[in-house]
């Protein structure tokens, strides 16, 4: 019987092309009607070194790259091994791999595990004898994926001829003779049905789902959300924002820096909006460690500025090409003094245009630094994503100053709120000095304890109203649900998948996904844990971040715990759900327990 979800996973050495056939296989599933999802890893080499990517294709909506493979590819064994927590090998999945490594089926280099079936495949063979080179290997492997998976041929070939005729007619053709080579070996050494997908029902009269990544969405929503100067450095797993807002900011009157280091980006863009520009700067964590003397000043002056950094593994240059959920504490306390400033986290690609959206409006409407908290995961994983209706998107801009207010202008007015009208300069009457030491409600510096007491108080104040946004929280599953989860970032989206198998099993649970992450919403964190008597904090960080700063704020019931570990090793949906039957039969348990005892 043909299947409804399915994993594949493949690995290979950099220069055979392996995301790229992922990325085609994905692209031709989404014009079929499937969803899709891929995400991808690679080794920590700058140029070469291995590579790797798991491709979801599933007949239903998809919220995490799943479990163990259904279908595994190793173009080359040592480096699939290399990629053991991302390309996970159990007893119901196929493994493929080239005969040419001399590896037989009775000696898979897998300890502990016995496939559902090994096929050893003369890939390198078969693409020789169709091409007069092994050099398209990764065209073979969609022809077979094609063949195995029922992925129409028509769909994975229009857009492998799409991106090779661009390179020449020889090289398309002999892409196509590859691909065929491997469809045929398909067809004559079929797979079971259960790597077979169900054919997708594509919407009467839909448009098209978009297939990108969370970079290029970050990016997008940059622009929608009226951004018109970027400021930054190129570091991974960021820097395809840099180069998409290069390539398109330009269009839409706005512009892109590339700055000799980190701190100058930061700074240009703290700059332009200093100047009344929307700004924003991208990076990852050792870039963030830089920007922190520039961010003490955003907050300082009071200067509207979205910062996004896609979390690696760290600290130092750590795990460049890896996810990790480790940065939470530096976004929220790496500063001197006292310091709030919000702290917003996507959950997915498509999450991540609306976060995006969300961070400038709060930098405008707060005049306050805004920091998201995106991960190599979501910034690199390409998904099929339904349109985005931008109609209903509100977009909000700074307080202006109006004629009376610049009569005597006061740039840092002690306001009910704690928003003060921001001027531009060259505004007649709005001069105003706006530098990083304490000032009164002028700009002009002051010393005095009671000032820097009172402008504590009115940058503090200011935000307390973000702290009741219950819109920038997701509540799902169980409202009066003994246990509950809490996620983030990538790992919410397991969580997801997680609570609906175990609601599908009868227990009663529940999840809770933040958004903005910092300051605490303590009112929401009360009011989701009133009842509950177990639950987990599931995130990616050794520290188990999340829960730690929650429980700064917030008094959460005694059995609430962390699940974490750090970057580069994935949650799977099937051990957050065991992680849930565990506490359900521990309070099971518990009221066995409590019951009197017959004498």
């Amino acid at each position: 019987m043909a299947t409804t979800d399915l994993i594949i996973g493949m690995a290979g050495s950099g220069g055979d092309g392996i995301v790229s056939a992922g990325e085609a296989l994905m692209a031709a599933a989404a014009r079929e009607g499937y969803r899709a999802l891929m995400t991808k890893s690679y080794g920590p080499q700058i140029r070469g070194g291995e590579s790797s990517c798991r491709i979801r294709i599933a007949t239903g909506r998809l919220h995490s790259a799943g479990g163990a493979l259904d279908l595994a590819v190793a173009l080359n064994w040592d480096d699939f091994l290399k990629f053991g927590a991302e390309l996970t090998v159990s007893g119901s999945t196929v493994v493929v791999w080239d005969s040419a490594s001399g590896i037989t089926a009775d000696r898979l280099p897998l300890p502990g595990v016995t496939p559902a079936r090994a096929l050893a495949v003369p890939l390198a063979e078969l693409t020789k004898t169709a091409t007069g080179s092994d050099k398209m290997k990764n065209s073979l492997v969609l022809g077979l994926l094609s063949g195995w998976l029922g992925v129409p041929a028509a769909a994975i070939l229009a857009g492998l001829k799409k991106r090779f005729l661009r390179k020449g007619e020889a090289l398309w053709q002999a892409s196509e003779r590859a691909f065929q080579a491997g469809f045929e070996f398909a067809r004559a050494e079929p797979l079971d049905d259960a790597v077979r997908l169900e054919p997708a029902v594509r919407p009467a009269g839909g448009a098209e789902k978009l297939l990108t990544d969370g970079n290029e969405m970050s990016a997008a929503a940059a622009v929608f959300a009226g951004c018109r100067f970027f400021g930054g450095y190129p570091i991974t797993p960021s820097s395809e924002v840099m180069q998409f807002l290069t390539r398109e900011i330009w269009k839409y009157g706005g512009a892109a820096l590339q700055a000799e280091d980190e701190i100058a980006g930061v700074a240009s863009a703290l700059g332009a909006s200093l100047a009344g520009v929307k700004a924003m700067t991208a990076t990852s964590g050792p870039g963030m460690d830089l920007k922190t003397e520039v961010l003490g000043l955003a907050s300082m002056a009071e200067v509207p500025l979205v910062v996004l950094n896609v979390q690696r593994g760290g600290p130092s240059t750590g795990l460049p090409t890896r996810a990790e959920q480790g940065d939470l504490f530096q976004a929220c306390f790496s500063a001197h003094g006292d310091v709030l400033r919000p702290v917003l986290a996507p959950t997915s690609v498509a999450d991540t245009f609306h976060v995006m959206v969300e961070a400038f409006n709060v930098a405008e409407q707060y005049q306050t630094p805004v920091i998201v908290l995106s991960d190599q995961e979501i910034a690199q994983r390409k998904e099929t994503v339904d349109p985005i209706d931008t109609s209903r998107i509100a977009l909000v801009e700074r307080q202006r100053p109006g004629e009376s207010e610049l009569q005597d202008y006061k740039r840092f007015l002690d306001t009910e709120s704690g928003v003060s009208p921001m001027s531009c300069p060259g505004t007649p009457g709005g001069a105003y000095l706006g530098s990083g030491i304490e000032h009164n409600e002028t700009g002009a510096p002051a010393s005095s304890g009671v000032m820097h007491t009172r402008m504590n108080d009115k940058r503090f104040r200011k935000l307390q109203a973000l702290r009741q946004r219950t819109d920038l929280f997701s509540e799902e599953g169980d409202a009066g649900a003994p246990i509950a989860l809490v996620s983030w970032g990538s790992s919410a989206g397991v969580c997801r998948e997680a609570l609906a198998r175990a609601q599908a099993a009868g227990l009663r649970a529940k999840l809770l996904v933040p958004r903005l992450l910092y300051p605490v919403a303590d009112d929401v964190y009360v009011r989701f844990f009133a009842g509950v008597q177990a639950g987990l904090f599931v995130e990616q960080s050794y520290q188990g971040q999340l829960h730690r700063l929650v429980r700064m704020f917030v008094d959460l019931p005694r059995d609430v715990q962390s699940f974490c570990r750090s970057g580069a090793n994935p949650f799977r949906p099937a051990e957050v759900l065991e992680r849930i039957e565990a506490l359900a039969q521990a309070l099971q348990g518990r009221l066995e327990d409590a019951q009197p005892v017959e004498e």
